[in-house]
């Protein structure tokens, strides 16, 4: 592996960075909070620290032929992603990149039924948050298209892992939609996921996109309730799919209906990442807070 460059080196970058050092690749962690510059300087990694929200405060020092993970999520609003952009204009003045790996999402797709996603399924999504991150899939094939730079796209379903479970969630006794009503959805363990990315920078080819999940959808609901289990919590209250809108967050509602089962076997065929959580219930046993 080259060196490596991680732009957005929050919950998933760490680990990322964590495998890296471990290939023995020098890494660079691009970061907006200043307070964690400190700590990731103590752990022997460089460090920069700025903003993509403006062009003219970037920062890429130490990208120019490094292996790049771009993990910033995109502002909210709108249907661009101007950080994404942002980025892209500024690696034209530091040099690009041997690489880039890029963390889409699944919100990317036009499916929202409950059917089965793949690599060639329509892109056309319907939220907001979806338009963003074809958005930054866009600006990122175009900048590796004009400077021949190869590039991979991963499209993550929902990330699970230690300090992201939905504890509060449950405890508040949030409700959610009843089985009956709740489609299928995919979600893929932290760990798994930097395993993934790594992978995606080893052995992915220039252009290639991959759906990444543990290959075991199962209902929103599903998965409450088996963090509730865990928990030795009581399951949440469950209600109709007439009644959800009005008692569910906007957040909680939009998490519900997107609803699509992400084919991952182009995932393990081409990049061969044996899953430490191929379900979600050994996932969220592994995931649970000491104190629990």
């Amino acid at each position: 592996m080259n060196n490596v460059f991680i732009a957005g080196c929050g919950y998933i970058g760490r680990r990322v960075a964590w495998l890296c050092r471990q290939a023995n690749a020098e890494v660079t962690c691009m970061i907006r909070q200043v307070e964690h510059a400190e700590e990731l300087k103590a752990e022997g990694y460089n460090v920069v620290t700025c903003s993509l929200d403006s062009d003219h405060s970037v920062v890429l020092k130490g990208l120019a032929g490094c292996d790049l993970f771009y993990m910033v999520p995109p502002p909210g609003g709108g249907s661009r992603d101007l950080r994404a952009h942002n980025f892209c204009r500024a690696m034209e003045k530091y040099g690009p990149p041997a690489r880039i790996v890029y963390l889409s999402a699944t919100s990317v797709y036009s499916a929202r039924d409950g059917s089965v996603v793949t690599e060639y399924s329509p892109v056309e999504p319907a939220t907001a948050m979806g338009r963003r991150r074809l958005d930054a899939e866009t600006v990122f094939s175009e900048y590796a298209g004009h400077f021949n730079v190869p590039l991979v796209i991963l499209r993550v379903s929902g990330i699970y892992g230690p300090g992201r479970l939905p504890i509060m969630q449950i405890r508040q006794g949030q409700p959610l939609l009843r089985e009956e009503d709740s489609g299928p959805s995919s979600r893929i363990h932290a760990d798994d996921l930097a395993a993934v990315c790594c992978a995606a920078a080893e052995k992915g080819r220039a252009g290639e996109i991959f759906n990444v999940s543990d290959g075991r959808p199962c209902s929103l609901t599903s998965y409450f309730n088996a963090v509730a289990d865990a928990l030795g919590a009581p399951r949440p209250p469950q209600v109709s799919l007439e009644d959800a809108r009005r008692v569910m967050s906007p957040l909680m509602w939009a998490y519900s209906i997107e609803t699509r089962v992400v084919d991952n076997s182009l995932m393990i065929e081409r990049l061969g990442v044996p899953l430490r959580y191929p379900d979600h219930q050994s996932g969220v046993m592994a995931s649970l807070p000491e104190a629990v």
